[in-house]
């Protein structure tokens, strides 16, 4: 690591961007302390065209992406430099001789880290063609897709299994991004060979995104991993130690409660899939309780707010809210996440909460994504948490299982 000026800094970014001979890809996201960029995450390659050679820049708002090709020259230039321009806490770029990082630290300056690249070719020959299959994560035929009955014996996904693998793809991406984001503003750690990433999936089921998790990082990222699952079924436990042995994976698999779980490290990540109804709040309750790093929770039903606000009366004019009973599920799941969010704030996290995967594929599709900061939570965040519950004459889960501390 070291420290340079952000002009320098961007300097030597702006050099391994317009080596269209040697870039792999770069990502520009996050944001400074004092401005926000026009998009919330931009991917920059070459690709040789009919035309010939032009960098695509593939920017992404809140909803969608948005691709461009500029020609090689004063095209491309001036394209990179607008970029530059923009105030994007973090870049990335990666050649096949090096992966440098740069974040842009609260004083404007920029912390620079160099390393090994962590695609598993970094001698590969760069991939500049335009069209080319999507690219996915994990590619069907990856072992993990075929050990956890997703794939056939020819490496191709079942038809009855593409909404899990549709599913698992956009976890990855989500996943990829906010770690190499935590990481490059060291939030959280930079893992090596003896000390892996610590990922805890609490309530892992049948392990899907607990495996894929794993399989990319290290096989698809070269980062060092090592899982722990935790399931209150034995069978999942068993089938998921099977299925590790088989693959070669470092994990550990345990049967028991969120909240009885164990574990002999803090972790650095935990996930949190799909838990039904206030397990989503047994998980994120024990990852403040490890002073987890980050948190990735896509809640699943929201029971227990839901059965309350049929108990009690609805403040004023907020009757028509829960009077009917899909609005009043609906709105069930929105105070509910709303709640949960309010106290990871208060607990010191920074919280987005995103669409994990399209609704075509699922109606449970909302995502959790906590990382935690040096700043502790405001009074506002409390008076707020506060005056909802009072409003609505609630008793949250978490609320109430922080507050037992």
């Amino acid at each position: 690591m070291s420290t340079a000026s952000l002009d320098d800094g961007l300097a030597e970014i702006r050099a391994d961007l317009l080596a269209d001979d040697r870039l792999v890809r770069a990502v520009a996201s996050g944001r400074r302390r004092t401005a926000v960029p026009a998009w919330r995450r931009v991917e920059l390659r070459w690709v040789d065209l009919k035309a010939g050679r032009h960098l695509q820049i593939t920017r992404y708002d809140a909803t969608q992406a948005h691709t461009a090709n500029h020609r090689i020259g004063a095209d491309a230039d001036a394209a990179i430099d607008a970029l530059l321009a923009e105030p994007f806490g973090n870049w990335t770029v990666e050649t096949p001789e090096r992966q440098l990082s740069l974040r842009v630290t609260k004083k404007g300056a920029a912390a620079l880290h160099k390393h090994q690249p962590q695609t598993a070719a970094a001698d590969a020959s760069v991939d500049r063609s335009h069209d080319r299959t999507k690219e996915r994560l994990l590619p069907e035929d990856d072992p993990v897709f075929a050990a956890l009955g997703l794939a056939d014996a020819q490496g191709r996904i079942k038809p009855s299994r593409r909404a899990k693998y549709r599913q698992v793809e956009d976890f990855l991406r989500i996943l990829d991004s906010t770690l190499t984001d935590a990481i490059a503003k060291s939030q959280v750690r930079r893992p090596t060979a003896d000390e892996p990433l610590r990922i805890v999936d609490l309530g892992c089921g049948n392990g899907y995104l607990t495996f894929a998790a794993q399989r990319f990082l290290s096989e698809r990222r070269g980062l060092p991993v090592r899982v722990t699952g935790v399931d209150v079924k034995e069978q999942s436990r068993d089938h998921n130690s099977a299925v590790a042995q088989r693959l070669g994976i470092d994990a550990t698999f345990v049967a028991g409660t969120i909240g009885d779980a164990v574990l002999d490290q803090q972790p650095d990540v935990v996930l949190a899939l799909h838990a039904c109804d206030t397990a989503t709040d047994d998980a994120l309750a024990r990852a403040i309780d490890w002073g987890a790093p980050l948190v990735l929770a896509a809640p699943c039903c929201h029971h227990d707010i839901a059965a309350q606000l049929r108990a009690a009366p609805a403040p004023a004019p907020y009757t028509s809210l829960v009077r009917d009973g899909i609005l009043r599920e609906r709105f069930a799941d929105t105070l509910t996440d709303a709640l949960r969010a309010l106290l990871l704030r208060r607990e010191g996290y920074r919280v987005d909460v995103i669409e994990f995967v399209d609704s075509q594929h699922t109606p449970r599709n909302t995502l959790l994504r906590a990382v935690r900061t040096a700043r502790k939570g405001t009074p506002a965040d409390t008076s707020e948490y506060d005056d909802l519950v009072a409003a609505w004459g609630v008793r949250p889960r978490l609320g109430e299982l922080l507050a037992g501390r």
